[in-house]
């Protein structure tokens, strides 16, 4: 029932990383952050969430 070897998904990781870093800086943003900045944050965040979860797999 449950396939614990399913396909990597790394589009959910990137989205939930983007979503929860999106919210911060959001705020940020409002605050008189430059969007530039915000935006690479988000990236930021996304790329880490990429590489932990690449890395964690492979470590299984």
């Amino acid at each position: 029932m449950y396939n614990r070897n399913s396909h990597y998904d790394w589009l959910s990781a990137a989205v939930t990383a983007a979503l929860g870093a999106g919210i911060v800086t959001s705020f940020a943003i409002g605050q008189g952050q430059h969007p530039l900045v915000g935006l690479g944050i988000t990236g930021l965040a996304v790329l880490v969430a990429l590489a932990c979860d690449y890395y964690q797999r492979q470590s299984r």
